[in-house]
This record gives structure tokens, sequence and C-alpha cells, in this order.
């Protein structure tokens, strides 16, 4: 595959106040003949470094979910080969020299490895390593499931082609950073699952106990010193208030259904 087919690939990043890294980001995918940067309602200046870069596009949208929103960016594309990336994931010069040297198959899917970092280290613990995300695809052939959180890209009957070049990711730079993922992902959760799925107070507890120990004693958390126990505590803690949301949501959902029903036998009547 020429270089110059790098110009048939969108890149599509999703930014939400990404500044600490998009310059990164997007200077990294200059190669590319277009990147879509679906802004979902920034208020840092990530939409004035966007405009810096002149293969960039600009989109802005509201966030309806991971899945359905890496769709709707797709979509913004006008190419039908697109790389999803988000905008802490700095796409390293091997993955691209990869891409360059592969001949793309619109019936096959491509991965990369995540390298995942946090207090400039590079984090091989918690479950953080080996990571590897397939976001390289055509989107005439694949689509992202519509799922809130842990979206995954279907592909049925595809073939799927491992890159060994990796992305460098940088999904924290503080203790606020754990806060708002933690925020953000245990609502989608209980959003996702109300009505699915049963939870209380006891397996609230129960999941984020397993949780902790699972990263930090399993996947040998207790080997990263400081950042190792913080990664474990943050999923212990996600854990817990993914089914503490998912619990009140479905008593909300209960009470409902229970005043309908309420009001359906009173009308009855």
């Amino acid at each position: 595959m020429p270089s110059s087919n790098l110009q048939n690939i969108s890149v599509a990043v999703m930014v939400k106040n990404g500044k600490k890294h998009l310059r990164d980001v997007l200077r990294a995918l200059g190669p590319f003949g277009e990147v879509i940067v679906y802004d979902t309602g920034s208020k840092d200046s990530s939409l004035d470094i966007a405009q810096s870069f002149q293969n960039v596009k600009i989109v802005q949208a509201s966030f309806v979910g991971f899945g359905p929103t890496r769709n709707m960016a797709a979509a913004a594309a006008k190419n039908d080969w697109i790389l999803s990336i988000d905008f802490d994931e700095v796409v390293s010069q091997e993955l691209i020299q990869a891409i360059i040297n592969e001949r793309l198959d619109s019936k096959a899917v491509y991965s990369f490895y995540n390298h995942n970092h946090f207090n400039e280290k590079w984090i091989k613990w918690c479950g953080w390593h080996p990571e590897r995300r397939i976001r390289l695809y055509n989107r005439t052939m694949a689509r992202y499931s519509d799922d809130q959180l842990h979206e995954s890209l279907i592909f049925d009957g595809m073939r799927h082609v491992s890159f060994d070049a990796p992305v460098n990711h940088y999904p924290f730079t503080s203790i606020s950073d754990f806060l708002a993922k933690m925020q953000l992902y245990s609502t989608l959760f209980a959003e996702q699952n109300c009505g699915k799925r049963s939870s209380s107070p006891l397996k609230a507890s129960m999941h984020g106990i397993y949780a902790f120990l699972k990263s930090y004693l399993f996947k040998r958390g207790f080997m990263g010193g400081y950042e190792g126990f913080l990664i474990s505590a943050y999923n212990a803690h996600t854990a817990f208030y993914k089914y503490l949301k998912l619990y009140e949501a479905n008593k909300a959902l209960e009470k409902i259904s229970s005043s309908n029903s309420q009001d359906s036998y009173t009308a009855r009547r």
C-alpha cells in the first residue's frame, strides 16, 4: 500500500476537553488525508488547537454513548476507511508505517496495541497490558455496537489483522481525571443496564472488592507501586458505584412501573 493511500483513510477523533494531549495527537496524524475532530462539548481550548491543523475537519455534536458517537463520527468522514482514535491516544510512527506497508482489505479489520501511560510510566499491570484495540476498518463492512459503554466493533465473518505497532494512550493525568471518568462510566453503565440486570448494595460492595483484588493481586498491580495501587483503587470504586447507581436506577424504574400500574388499575375502575 503506497503512502499516498493514507489520504484515503479518515481518522475519527472523539474529543471533549482534550487540550492536554490533543496537539500531540493531531501532530501524529499529519500524514492522513482527513482527521475528523468530533467534539462533544469542549469548554477548554480543544477547538482552537484543532483549527490550527490543515487536515482537520471539526464536527460539534452531543455525546450519545461511546458506540453511537463513534458511528456518528465515522459517518461524518469523506472516506470509507476509518481509523477511530480518542483525544488521549497518540499514534506511533511505527503504526503509521505498518498501515503504509499493509494492503488493506475491506473485508478485514485491523487492531493495534495500546501502551497505557500514567505519571510518565508505561503501566504493565492492573490489566492495562497487553491491551489490543480494533480501530481500523471499512465503514461499509463494519460498525460499532450501540452500547453506551464498552462498545465493540461488529465485523461478523471478517478477517482480523493484528499490527504489532502501538498507540500511546494517556488516559489519566491527575486524580481529577480518575474521578471524572469514574462518574461518567458508572452513570453510563447504570443507564445501559437499567431494568436488564439486578443489583443491590451488597452486590455493589462485592463487585468493588473483587475488582480491587483482581487488579491489585491477580493482575499484579502490587508491582506497580503507587500507580498500581491507585489504578486498582480506581477500578474498585468504579465497579462499586456502577452497581450502586444501577441499584438506584432499578428502584426508580420499579417506582415508575408501579405508579403506571396503579394508574391503569384506577382508570379501569
